[in-house]
C-alpha cells in the first residue's frame, strides 16, 4: 500500500543530472534519484559505485558538479554543509559512525541540539529523560550516561540510529544501517522503519544484505559506476537480477563451502572467563570453519579479543597444538600463532592514513627484518605485491593510503595483514561489514583456500545466511556465555535465534 501511495505523490527528493568529479576522475554521471512520502527507496550498488558520495551530496558534506538538479518538495536546493541538510529535515545515519566516543549516549544523540535551562545551560535531567525515549523506542536498555566509547560497535550503531531518529526528519537515509546488528536488532529497526513509512517520511536504505531489501523496501535504484542502470519497484527483481545489475555480470553461488577433511584440534578453549565471556569452552580443528553468533553484546567479539590476548582473561586456558597460552597483550597472540581481524576495520584494524604495503606487513616486521633488525625492503615489497595479487586487491599501487580503497578491498587489506603473520589460528569478527557482494564472495573464496592450508578459523558473524554457508559448526552465544552447538546439516536460522535469545 506505501509503495502505491508513493508513486502517486510528489517526491520528497527527487535528483536531474546529477554529477561529481574528484581530481579529474568522474564517480557521478547524470545520476537520477527519487524518494516520495512514504516510500523506502533501496540504493544498491558495488563497494566504489557512487552510493555513499550520491547521499554526501543530499546531506551537504559534498557539493554537486554544475549542472544537475536536486529539489526537496519541490524547491530546488544546493546545501553547502550538512547543518543546512538538518535544518531541511534531512538525516543521516553513516556506515562509518559519526559518534564521540568521549561524550555520553545522551550527548551524542543531542549533540548541538541539548535542552537547555531557564540559564542557558545543558538541562542534563531532561537530556537524559529524552534520550531515554529515544533508546526505548528502539527497545534498547543503553545507559543514557555510559561513554559511547565503551560501547561496542553494534551498541554504538543503534545510538547513531536513535539520533538520527531524534530529529524527527522527513527524509532519512540509512547507509548500511544492520552491519553491526544480529537479526533481533534488525527486526527492531525494520518496526521503527515501518512507523516512518506510515508517518509518510521518506527512507533511503543503502544495504549490501539484499535479503533485507525485499522484506523492507518498497523500490530500488541501482548505481554501477557512478551511474543509476535501473529503478523500479521491488516486485519487478529477484536477488539475481540485482546482483546482475550491480556488477554487470552474473555471479556464482553466493556462499561457497569447500568440505574439508578435518586434522587434529588445533585450538583448544576450556573455561575461558574475561570481560563480557564466561565459562567458554570448545574447539577448532585444522581445516575447519567454526561460526559464533548471538545478539549485540553476546560477546562474541570479547570472546576474539580474549583469544588475541587484546582482553586479559581471568579464568580458564588457551592451548594452540596442544601447549598452553600465556596471552597478555595481542603481540602475544599474534606470536603464538593467533591473528585477529577486528569488526571495526577503520578504527582498530587499519591505519587509515597510512598506505597499504604499510598496513599490510606492520604485524610482520619480524618476518621481514635482516638479523640486525632493520626491514628487509625489497623482501618486504615482494611478500605485500604477492598478497596483493592472491587476495586480487584493487588499488592504483601498494603505496596508495588505504583510506582511498573501497570497503571490500580495505577489508582485503586486513585479512592480508593478519595472513602474514603466518597464524594457525584465524579469528575473522565480521569480516564482510561493508562489502558489496562481490568482494562478499571474493573473501568467502579466500577463507575456504585458507582453510585448506590447515588453519583453524573461527568466523564471528551477526550475518546469518554467511554463518549457515560458509561455517562446518556454529556456536551460539548468549549473555556472555555458549548457549547452544549446531554442526553444519543440523544448523537453522530458526534453531539459532532461540538459542540466542534463551
Amino acid at each position: 500500500m506505501a509503495a502505491e501511495t508513493a508513486t502517486t505523490s510528489t517526491p520528497i527528493l527527487e535528483l536531474r543530472g546529477v554529477s561529481k568529479t574528484f581530481h579529474g576522475v568522474r564517480v557521478l554521471n547524470q545520476v537520477e534519484f527519487a524518494v516520495r512520502p512514504g516510500e523506502v527507496m533501496a540504493l544498491l550498488g558495488e563497494n566504489g559505485a557512487g552510493k555513499s558520495t550520491l547521499m554526501k551530496i543530499v546531506t551537504g558534506i559534498y557539493e554537486a558538479d554544475p549542472g544537475g538538479t536536486i529539489r526537496l518538495n519541490g524547491t530546488e536546493i544546493r546545501f553547502t554543509n550538512p547543518r543546512q541538510a538538518i535544518s531541511a529535515g534531512i538525516a543521516m545515519i553513516h556506515q562509518d559512525q559519526n559518534l564521540i566516543p568521549g561524550l555520553s549516549a545522551a550527548e551524542n544523540i543531542y549533540l548541538g541540539r541539548e535542552p537547555l535551562n531557564s540559564l542557558g545551560l545543558i538541562a542534563w535531567p531532561a537530556l537524559k529523560s529524552e534520550s531515554r525515549k529515544q533508546l526505548d523506542a528502539l527497545r534498547q536498555t543503553i545507559d543514557p550516561g555510559i561513554p559511547v566509547g565503551r560501547l561496542g560497535v553494534g551498541h554504538r550503531q543503534m545510538v547513531e540510529i536513535a539520533r538520527a531518529l531524534s530529529l524527527s526528519a522527513q527524509l532519512i537515509i540509512m547507509d548500511e544501517p544492520t552491519d553491526a546488528l544480529s537479526d533481533v536488532e534488525t527486526g527492531i529497526l525494520f518496526d521503527a522503519i515501518r512507523q516512518l513509512r506510515n508517518q509518510g517520511k521518506g527512507i533511503v536504505y543503502i544495504s549490501h544484505r539484499l535479503g533485507e531489501i525485499f522484506k523492507i523496501c518498497d523500490a530500488v535504484t541501482v548505481l554501477r559506476d557512478g551511474h543509476a542502470v535501473v529503478s523500479g519497484p521491488v516486485a519487478d527483481f529477484d536477488e539475481a537480477k540485482l546482483v546482475h545489475h550491480m556488477v554487470g555480470h552474473e555471479i556464482g553461488d553466493k556462499y561457497p563451502h569447500v568440505a574439508v577433511a578435518t586434522g587434529p584440534v588445533r585450538l583448544r578453549v576450556t573455561g575461558l572467563s574475561a570481560p563480557g565471556i564466561e565459562g567458554i569452552s570448545f574447539e577448532a580443528h585444522r581445516g575447519e570453519v567454526v561460526g559464533f553468533t548471538g545478539l549485540v553484546g553476546s560477546g562474541g567479539t570479547e570472546l576474539g579479543r580474549a583469544l588475541y590476548g587484546a582482553l586479559s582473561a581471568r579464568a580458564g586456558s588457551i592451548e594452540l597444538d596442544g601447549r598452553q597460552l600465556s596471552l597478555r597483550s595481542p603481540r602475544d597472540g599474534v606470536r603464538a600463532g593467533i591473528a585477529y581481524v577486528p569488526e571495526d576495520r577503520k578504527s582498530e584494524g587499519l591505519i587509515q592514513i597510512d598506505s597499504v604495503k604499510t598496513n599490510m606487513s606492520l604485524t610482520a616486521l619480524r618476518r621481514l627484518s635482516t638479523v640486525g633488525g632493520f626491514v628487509a625492503h625489497r623482501r618486504e615489497d615482494q611478500v605485500v605485491s604477492s598478497y596483493m595479487q592472491a587476495f586480487a586487491i584493487r588499488t592504483p599501487s601498494k603505496d596508495a593510503l588505504v583510506a582511498t580503497l573501497s570497503g571490500g578491498n580495505q577489508q582485503k587489506v586486513s585479512l592480508a595483514k593478519a595472513l602474514m603473520t603466518e597464524p594457525k589460528v584465524l579469528v575473522l569478527d565480521e569480516p564482510t561489514r561493508g562489502v558489496d557482494v562481490g568482494a562478499r564472495r571474493e573473501i568467502y573464496s579466500l577463507i575456504n583456500e585458507i582453510k585448506t592450508q590447515g588453519l583453524a578459523i573461527l568466523l564471528i558473524s551477526s550475518d546469518m545466511p554467511e554463518l549457515l554457508g560458509i561455517s562446518d559448526r556454529i556456536f551460539v552465544l548468549s549473555r556472555g556465555r555458549l548457549n547452544g552447538a549446531f554442526d553444519r546439516k543440523d544448523a537453522t536460522q530458526d534453531a539459532i535465534l532461540r538459542r540466542a535469545v534463551a
